[in-house]
């Protein structure tokens, strides 16, 4: 799930201490991160799905606003494809989302948010494992701030999306109550944090430019932030 990444329209909680610039392309280094390791997963999965006559995974920016596509030219690697946006309010977008991929004929669906550049390649791995497994249920990503980074279904339950306080800190248990109220089972993945004031911005920086930092994760953020480090303190 993105939102074109234009100078004033992300990351707007993070200017400052960041300029607008600066914001557009944290923003920018988030999506092509979170993008490299859904692109890994799918490789995964389509090189054990070799000979078969379908795909097995694919990743698909699902972007807004209509009109932006060649903002994401040099973003995405070439075997993403582009799904725009519809509905009014958040929750309509994730609903109408995943009522777009399933039409186009995927199993089952993973909704991955654009803040959570650090989530490693193996969450998504074992979202798609844990799917693939009989019987219908939701898989979820917490996120410390009481959200998730990834909503995985198997059907496009409507339900879950519903009656929710977005962009707060109820998002997780009330999605959780929403799949008690269907029956369905919940499987939860690591948790992972959102990327999106001040506070989450210097616990990135200490993550990344940390010494025993992993060299994998989020490589192009790790050198943005690395190069504004050098040029101002944040």
């Amino acid at each position: 799930m993105t939102k074109a990444p234009q100078p004033g329209q992300v990351k707007t909680r993070l200017v400052p201490p960041l300029t607008a610039n600066e914001a557009a392309t944290l923003n920018k280094c988030f999506l092509a991160d979170t993008a490299a390791s859904i692109s890994n997963v799918c490789s995964r999965q389509l090189h054990r799905s070799h000979g078969e006559a379908t795909i097995s995974a694919l990743g698909i920016a699902v972007y807004t606003p209509i009109g932006a596509e060649l903002d994401y030219n040099k973003i995405l690697s070439p075997d993403f494809a582009l799904l725009p946006q519809r509905g009014e309010n958040f929750g309509e977008r994730l609903y109408f989302a995943t009522v777009d991929l399933f039409r186009c004929g995927f199993e089952s669906v993973c909704l991955i948010d654009s803040d959570s550049p650090t989530v490693p390649a193996e969450n998504f791995a074992q979202a798609v494992k844990l799917l693939r497994r009989p019987g219908d249920r939701i898989v979820l990503g917490p996120c410390d701030d009481g959200g998730y980074y990834l909503i995985g279904i198997k059907k496009p339950h409507q339900e879950i999306f519903e009656r929710i306080d977005w962009s707060t800190e109820r998002v997780l248990a009330q999605t959780k109550q929403r799949a008690r109220e269907l029956g369905l089972e919940v499987k939860l993945l690591p948790g992972g944090y959102d990327v999106d004031d001040e506070a989450s911005l210097r616990r990135l920086r200490g993550e990344l430019l940390g010494r025993d930092a992993p060299a994998h994760i989020a490589p192009k953020t790790r050198e943005f932030l690395r190069k504004l480090t050098a040029q101002r303190k944040l």
